[in-house]
């Protein structure tokens, strides 16, 4: 669902447990982020999620792997490690039986990698692919990332090159050349664990997400909104998966871009000269996509090191200032 129905259907359950004031409830319906979070202990939290999606590409075991970092990344979006995860799966019947195989063998190795297990799961008959998990995590009650409390002065980072949305899309209309898509199957299936454990090491992370569906604006506007400050994205300094830009000019996008431009765009201000296409890419769904933090301004530059020290991609793309909304600058 796109965000403008999300916003429609989910008050009628937010209403239901309105009533109930759980403190040990850190995170849930009500602050709507990344994953629930569930204080067990002074020392110990649960984070919950769960994520699936049909497949965008064609190989079934990198489908099963990017579905599940897709899934395993929220966790780390809220600052948590990764426990144990369930299947969740939707396959038509006359899915030759090697193929869902390696669907589970891909999700299944990326859940190991991340050093968690697979406990268990359910299946339905389905007339496309469906596959995902349900993750769970632990986190410090003290310790938990949200996208609420990035304050003014902060710096934007970014831990993932953008445009995989894009780029799967023109694959899926035989526009994408190989390379490209082998680069956005890479980055897809990359794990955020290292850069979550990264960003904790600074003890200095005031709001953190991830970059999925509802796009690098979408999820950027969600930060903005739930800690009340205005963000400015540097579109120059924006990383892009080689091909992303070209098939933008293409105006090769999906539907999702249009339905996160309606619901977001009047929250948004661009430069003048940024074209229409480079507009649209920012609006433009991703898969599991990279962490984007609200940082420290004296901490940021020790991040970057630190990321640099590590072998692991972080870009420096925007900052925080009193305000309100998004502005997308050169």
């Amino acid at each position: 669902m796109g965000p403008e129905t999300l916003a429609q259907v989910l008050p009628p359950i937010q209403k239901v447990f309105a009533a109930y004031n759980d403190p040990r409830l850190l995170v849930g319906l009500s602050v709507s982020d990344d994953a629930a979070v569930y204080k067990i202990t002074e020392e110990t939290a649960i984070v919950h999620t769960l994520d699936f999606f049909t497949p965008v590409v064609d190989n079934p075991y990198d489908y099963g792997a990017i579905a599940a970092a897709n899934s395993l990344n929220d966790v780390y979006a809220m600052g948590g490690d990764v426990l144990l995860a369930l299947n969740i799966c939707g396959f038509p019947p006359e899915l030759a039986e090697p193929v869902i195989a390696e669907i589970l063998r891909g999700g299944a190795e990326k859940v190991a990698e991340a050093g968690g297990i697979i406990a268990g799961g359910h299946t339905i008959n389905c007339k496309e692919p469906l596959y995902g998990l349900s993750v769970i995590g632990t986190v410090h009650p003290q310790n938990v990332f949200t996208k609420a409390g990035a304050r003014p002065g902060d710096a934007l980072i970014l831990t993932k090159p953008l445009g995989v949305g894009i780029i799967t899309t023109a694959f899926k209309g035989d526009s994408a050349a190989s390379g490209h898509i082998n680069a956005a199957v890479t980055t897809m299936k990359k794990l955020n664990k290292n850069a979550a454990q990264l960003l904790r090491q600074t003890g200095d992370i005031h709001a953190c997400t991830d970059i999925t569906g509802f796009s690098l604006i979408g999820h950027t506007w969600e930060i903005a909104e739930k800690s009340r400050v205005k963000i400015n994205l540097h579109f120059e300094k924006l990383p892009f998966v080689d091909g992303a830009r070209s098939y933008a000019q293409e105006w090769l996008f999906p539907g999702g871009s249009c339905s996160n431009k309606r619901c977001y765009d009047r929250n948004v201000t661009f430069a003048p000269g940024l074209s229409e296409e480079m507009r649209m890419l920012l609006y433009t769904p991703e898969t599991a996509g990279g962490l984007i933090a609200a940082v420290s301004p004296h901490h940021a530059e020790t991040l970057t090191e630190l990321f640099q020290r590590n072998n692991e991609s972080c870009w420096l793309i925007g900052d925080v200032e009193a305000g309100y909304g998004v502005s997308v600058i050169p």
